[in-house]
């Protein structure tokens, strides 16, 4: 089986670029309702991943309480805490299932570091769930 089997490509997945405001990140993860969004540079390197967490935790030390002061910070100031580890388009599936293990969803890196979409952890569960149905279906057929 091949990554691509479960790759999200990148026009298909929201993400933020590090020189976008705290107030259009805010919006964007509101809008999409999700709890933590890849950031990318302006070439499409990936640079990281921004949480709610990530956020919440600028904002207090800031004392960032008014979204107007929001517009005027680069989300790039805001400190990453959790270091989403990215793979290779040519990774095996042990280390994409090891990865997604441990985070929601994977970012994808072509050969040049570019960021080309997401595997998310919820596909490759849906997928075993599947198998492992089809799988007893053909024994208890047998």
């Amino acid at each position: 089986m091949n990554i691509l089997f479960f790759l999200t490509p990148k026009n298909e997945v929201a993400y933020v670029e590090n020189d976008d405001t705290l107030r259009q990140v805010l919006e964007k993860i509101e809008y999409h309702k999700y709890t933590a969004i890849p950031m990318l540079n302006k070439n499409g390197k990936y640079v990281g991943t921004v949480t709610e967490g990530d956020l919440l935790r600028y904002i207090k030390e800031k004392w960032f309480l008014n979204i107007r002061e929001a517009e005027d910070c680069s989300i790039s100031r805001v400190p990453l805490r959790w270091k989403y580890q990215t793979v290779d388009i040519n990774c095996n599936m042990e280390d994409l299932v090891d990865t997604a293990m441990k985070q929601n969803f994977v970012p994808v890196l072509d050969d040049a570091d570019n960021f080309i979409g997401i595997v998310r952890r919820s596909d490759i569960l849906k997928y075993c769930y599947k198998q492992s149905k089809a799988g007893r279906q053909k024994q208890e057929e047998a």
